[in-house]
């Protein structure tokens, strides 16, 4: 906020907007007094009063190192995200890729060792397949689900494979894609280092899919997106040609959520 918009503002909204400044020296790094109020423009006696303030009504913390952000922006910023549906954010970009596609598009979040569906998009070629929103399926044996993974450890991958082989072992008819552990471990190393995922009918016999990973402000995972169709309209060449465009998608929907590309 510039010098003159301060000098506009009504007096008691003055005080609002240098509490305000103060919070966003700190989360900036200034962790001192001095450079609070060198951040702020305010003299060292009125920087301590907002300062004391905003520690007790926990927007700060201070401890040897000297001013943090408190306990109770990380509250807000919870809500403000929960008031922010990914649902409603996503569509938008899942909308564009399925016009773009013309195939079924998913969004999923990891719910322990499962994939949740919570929005799909059904393809406009007239091809049903048994997603719906609300189904869980194994993480480790669906696209959508191992994108969710792909940040994981190779300890964690191995525990989510053999939950999700015990769980097919029941399930005649599916493809038996992997011969072994270290197969599935080579191709989840391939897939993090590429930002991507394939389903290659390990869910649905038949179908497949490629995906990518949706991250939040701080690089974590929270969801991720798919494209999936039957092989006459998904062979291996088509599934490579589309990766870019869903990666895309993926990127677009974690910058929503405010995570930004490293330079």
């Amino acid at each position: 906020m510039t010098d003159n918009n301060k000098t506009q503002a009504p007096l008691g909204a003055q005080a609002l907007f240098r509490g305000l400044a103060v919070i966003e020296a700190v989360s900036g790094g200034a962790h001192s007094l001095a450079e609070i109020g060198l951040a702020v423009g305010c003299t060292r006696s009125t920087t301590h009063r907002l300062v004391t303030a905003l520690i007790q009504a926990d927007y700060l913390r201070s401890d040897a190192q000297g001013y943090r952000l408190g306990p109770r922006l990380i509250e807000l910023g919870y809500k403000a995200r929960g008031q922010m549906p990914l649902i409603r954010l996503a569509r938008l970009h899942l909308q564009r890729l399925a016009d773009l596609t013309q195939d079924t598009i998913h969004l999923g979040v990891r719910e322990a060792g499962d994939v949740l569906y919570i929005d799909k998009l059904s393809s406009t070629r007239g091809l049903e397949m048994r997603s719906r929103i609300g189904l869980r399926m194994p993480l480790a044996l669906t696209g959508i689900g191992k994108s969710l993974m792909l940040d994981l450890s190779a300890q964690e991958w191995e525990a989510l494979y053999q939950e999700g082989m015990q769980r097919r072992a029941g399930q005649p008819g599916l493809r038996d894609v992997f011969t072994d552990w270290n197969e599935y471990q080579a191709q989840m190393c391939e897939y993090a280092a590429g930002g991507f995922s394939f389903d290659l009918e390990e869910n649905e016999l038949g179908v497949r899919c490629v995906a990518a990973p949706v991250r939040d402000a701080g690089g974590e995972i929270v969801a991720a997106i798919s494209v999936a169709s039957a092989i006459p309209y998904m062979p291996e060449e088509r599934l490579e040609a589309l990766r870019p465009a869903v990666i895309e998608c993926a990127q677009a929907i974690s910058a929503e959520l405010g995570w930004r590309r490293a330079s």
